[in-house]
């Protein structure tokens, strides 16, 4: 029984997490703190969901209680409004500026599941020439789905494009949501873009096993905006120069493409730090953060001018400290940097941390760690059992009669529609508009349900057109902007093809303008 427990001991002295783990498992816990909606296949409405969470976590994830910078940002230069983009914009600055890619290290899920999913056992594919350029590709991928993309279909639709045909942490969440009972309505309306986003999201994962953090290395446009701070961060590891020695264990040992430490591809793992024979790597912000690499001497005890190599005292010539007597040679440091180093100590002891940093930083480790976890505790007490999501009001419900109403029909004998030629049967209604790419999208599924010969008897399908700029007809061959009215039948046959099922859906427009119908059933804005 004793031979079991020692070996139970060694098993999981061997395989403790490490420090970096833990910060990434706490991360994840923390962005996902919404535990209940997993269960009740919802997405979190709470306030938080207005800030952006620093790593690559998906707004529409069922536990979800803050956005992702990346949704975020796409969604702002979607929606062409100047507060909202500097807003996001502000964010991701202050985030960049303090973690930089520190983020992708630490505080993102997306690196937590690659880094358990490089663990499984297989062959590994080591970084070369070509995964070095291919770093670079997740750059093109910043530029045209994050930026360009949301930028040209502003003011049309908002087009969140890296989110809709490529993020793969969107495929999880849907997947997540789908696989609620209570939404198995909506699987009738996936089709081949969903299909498209799980063969990407399969690729990236099932790759992510052989090639360490591929979907980061080479995919991952918030890494690439992230790396844009990484020489100003004030978060991260950094190289001293004067203690290099240029032996290249850091960089055989990274796993990712940098070419020196620190650089814009490094995610500040800090692995390399270990293997570094000079101690000449480091992290930024020691006296803060109470690294012992990084500080060199203890400050609790009266310094003495022997105690100290020339290294240790920040000067470059060396220091020769005769035993017998402590007299320092000529090559030894001058009053000057002596004083110096007293006056840095004095400094240190007159600082609200000394007390904490004395007992080589514990007092404060426990004040961060204690910190730490009732902020966790107090997330998920509060969105688990505390926080009440509002459901969005409607105008009708179910089994509500809707109000009747008039519309000029396009493709029809006497060109005029009315609700009540549709009694006993299900209405669905949507509007639209003529060169709103979400409508154009949505189109042929509409289509589909009224070619349904299932449907064909108790369902009809109008497609109301939803823009004022063609509204208010003054008569029956022009609209009031000029634009002929035949103009949207052209559009619907010819420009768009949409022949095939035209004739099974009821194409309307007001007769009144203004939106009428649209407002009349409750609709805003």
């Amino acid at each position: 029984m004793k031979n079991f427990f020692n070996k139970l001991k060694i098993w999981f002295v061997n395989h403790k997490p490490s420090k970096r783990r833990i910060i990434q498992v706490y991360a994840a816990l923390l962005y996902n703190a919404n535990v209940k909606g997993f269960f009740t296949g919802k997405i979190s409405t709470a306030g938080t969901k207005n800030l952006c969470v620093p790593g690559f976590n998906c707004y529409s994830c069922p536990g979800a209680i803050g956005s992702c910078p990346l949704g975020s940002l796409q969604n702002a230069l979607g929606s062409a409004k100047k507060s909202t983009i500097a807003y996001v914009f502000g964010i991701i600055l202050l985030l960049g500026l303090i973690f930089g890619r520190t983020i992708c290290g630490y505080l993102c899920p997306v690196g937590l599941l690659q880094d358990l999913l490089y663990k499984i056992k297989s062959p590994k594919a080591k970084k070369n020439k070509i995964t070095m350029i291919l770093s670079y590709f997740k750059y093109v991928v910043l530029l045209a789905f994050v930026v360009i993309m949301p930028l040209i279909y502003s003011g049309v639709i908002t087009l969140p494009a890296f989110c809709q045909f490529i993020c793969p942490v969107g495929t999880i969440s849907g997947l997540t949501l789908l696989a609620n009972p209570g939404n198995a309505g909506e699987l009738v309306s996936l089709g081949v873009l969903f299909t498209w986003k799980i063969c990407v999201a399969v690729v990236i994962f099932i790759g992510a096993i052989f090639v360490y953090r591929l979907f980061c290395r080479f995919l991952c446009p918030l890494g690439a905006l992230y790396s844009l701070f990484s020489r100003f961060a004030l978060l991260g590891i950094k190289l001293d120069d004067n203690k290099c020695v240029d032996c290249g264990k850091c960089i055989k040992t990274c796993k990712v493409d940098i070419k020196h430490v620190g650089d814009h591809e490094c995610i500040q793992c800090g692995e390399c730090i270990s293997v570094c024979p000079t101690e000449a790597i480091s992290w930024k912000g020691g006296q803060l953060f109470l690294k012992a690499n990084e500080v060199g001497f203890q400050i609790s005890q009266p310094v003495n001018i022997k105690d100290f190599g020339a290294g240790e005292l920040g000067v470059e010539s060396d220091l020769s400290v005769s035993e017998t007597n402590a007299e320092i040679t000529e090559n030894a440091v001058t009053e000057s940097s002596v004083e110096s180093v007293e006056m840095t100590v004095q400094n240190a002891k007159k600082s609200p941390l000394y007390a904490l940093r004395k007992d080589n930083g514990k007092a404060l480790k426990i004040i961060v760690c204690v910190l730490a976890f009732a902020v966790l505790l107090t997330a998920l007490i509060y969105f688990n059992f505390f926080h009440k999501e509002t459901v969005a009001s409607t105008a009708y419900k179910v089994g509500d009669n809707i109000s009747e109403f008039e519309a000029r029909e396009f493709f029809s004998d006497d060109g005029t529609y009315s609700l009540e030629e549709d009694r006993g049967k299900i209405v669905v209604l949507n509007f639209w508009f003529i060169g709103c790419g979400g409508c154009e999208l949505e189109m042929p599924h509409f289509g589909e349900l009224a070619l349904d010969e299932n449907y064909k008897d108790k369902v009809s399908v109008v497609v109301a057109h939803a823009n004022d700029d063609i509204y208010g007809a003054e008569d029956d061959d022009e609209l009031s902007d000029g634009t002929p009215a035949l103009y949207a039948e052209k559009y619907i046959l010819e420009d768009k093809d949409w022949g095939e099922f035209a004739g099974n859906i009821k194409w309307i427009m007001d007769l009144d303008g203004d939106k009428s119908i649209y407002l009349s059933l409750g609709g805003t804005g």
